[in-house]
């Protein structure tokens, strides 16, 4: 052990170590005793204009599709179409050979001048039947065998008559024409295949403008719908809109003409349909007729987009000021004294980016969008512009509230 004149320069050391450090630490805890409340970045929850949108998946589908078949059997001689191309109703598209069809009518009219005949000479029978008997000359045998001839060449006429309305129709199923407007795909068969009514069809016909577009809603869907929509004028309150493959919006809007009549019951959704015009694209010059492409193809699938025809007053926040927890959706408002104030809130239908507050927020609320992991219920807290929200989504309808100043960020 040091004597105790050594162990004196190492007490003084020490005692001028530990002054030291209190100084440091002195401004150091002061610092942190005196920080103030968090930084937050806010935004006005403004009341305005917004679109309801319901997004759902789709089919696009012709409203009218009809397949081509053969209803005689015969070669095929004609096609009078170029595969893809847009036919007329009455429009001829195939030819099938006419010549033993032509040489069965005309037998067929042989057949009703023999019958004509045979008819003629049995009136005449009966009328010399008829004479002998009133004479006394015939029997009654005679006459009664004369009126049952006259009968059957008179059934054998209509017969006659018939078989030719047949050959008629048959010659004439030779010509097959277009029944609708519309889109012709490829042809099954070439020129010089035999074709009959067991035959695949010939072709298919698709009908262009309008098109139709097929989607299924939930039962809760349907419920939520009818509840917002029907104090607004039901259908008529709403508008269609597909959003291709591609992620770009179709341009024309639909409305919709049919809901099913019953759910089904393998998935619990009903049946929607609404028809949407399909015009056609102007056709560069020396473009073959009927060639003008259409945007909408039937069977693409789509994503379908169920508007409110008329913009509802809505209050708006930026959906990053929503926060959730187990008991819902609740935001951060800046009450009196600066102070967080926890506010349930009921979400409708926005965006990724925007959240439209159906019930909880009334507009003009402070709301906390930045910072939020800092901030508790009663807390102090030191709001300040938020920084400028990005470009408004398309979905949804709803913009963002407008820019503010740049403040400090959470």
């Amino acid at each position: 052990m040091p004597p105790v004149k050594a162990r004196a320069p190492f007490r003084a050391l020490l005692v001028c170590l530990l002054l030291a450090a209190g100084l440091l630490a002195g401004p150091a805890m002061a610092q942190f005793g005196a920080a103030g409340p968090p930084a937050v970045g806010v935004v006005t929850a403004e009341r305005r204009p917004v679109t309801e949108r319901t997004e759902f998946v789709g089919r696009i589908e012709a409203i009218h599709r009809v397949d081509l078949r053969a209803r005689i059997t015969g070669f095929l001689e004609e096609r009078l179409f170029e595969e893809g191309q847009e036919v007329r109703a009455g429009e001829p598209l195939f030819r099938i050979e006419r010549a033993p069809y032509e040489a069965q009518l005309e037998q067929a009219r042989a057949n009703l001048a023999s019958a004509q005949a045979t008819l003629e000479n049995a009136r005449v029978a009966l009328a010399r039947a008829r004479e002998l008997r009133a004479s006394g000359a015939g029997t009654q045998a005679q006459l009664d065998n004369a009126i049952a001839q006259e009968r059957t060449a008179d059934a054998g006429v209509l017969a006659a008559r018939a078989a030719v309305r047949v050959a008629e129709i048959s010659l004439g199923y030779t010509e097959i024409a277009a029944p609708i407007d519309g889109k012709i795909g490829r042809s099954t068969y070439s020129v010089g295949n035999v074709v009959g009514p067991q035959s695949e069809p010939l072709a298919t016909i698709v009908s262009q403008d309008p098109m139709r577009v097929a989607f299924h809603v939930s039962q809760r869907q349907s419920l939520e719908l009818r509840s917002r929509y029907d104090a607004r004028g039901g259908l008529g309150a709403t508008v269609v809109r597909v959003q291709r493959a591609d992620g770009t919006l179709y341009p024309h809007a639909g409305r919709i003409d049919f809901i099913d009549t019953q759910l089904d019951r393998n998935t619990d959704t009903i049946l929607v349909r609404a028809a949407i015009p399909n015009p056609p694209h102007r056709a560069p010059a020396g473009t073959a007729r009927g060639t003008g492409a259409r945007e909408l193809i039937d069977g693409e699938f789509v994503t379908v987009f169920l508007e409110g025809a008329e913009p509802v007053q809505a209050v708006v926040i930026p959906r990053a000021a929503v926060l959730q927890d187990q008991g819902g959706s609740f935001v951060f408002v800046v009450g009196e004294g600066n102070r967080a104030e926890r506010r349930n809130v009921r979400l409708g239908r926005g965006t990724a980016e925007v959240a439209v507050v159906e019930e909880g927020l009334s507009g003009g609320e402070t709301v906390i969008a930045e910072g939020l992991q800092r901030v508790r219920p009663g807390q102090p807290v030191d709001p300040a512009p938020a920084a400028p929200a990005g470009p408004p989504a398309a979905a949804g309808g709803a913009r963002p509230p407008g820019p503010a100043a740049a403040g400090r960020r959470g």
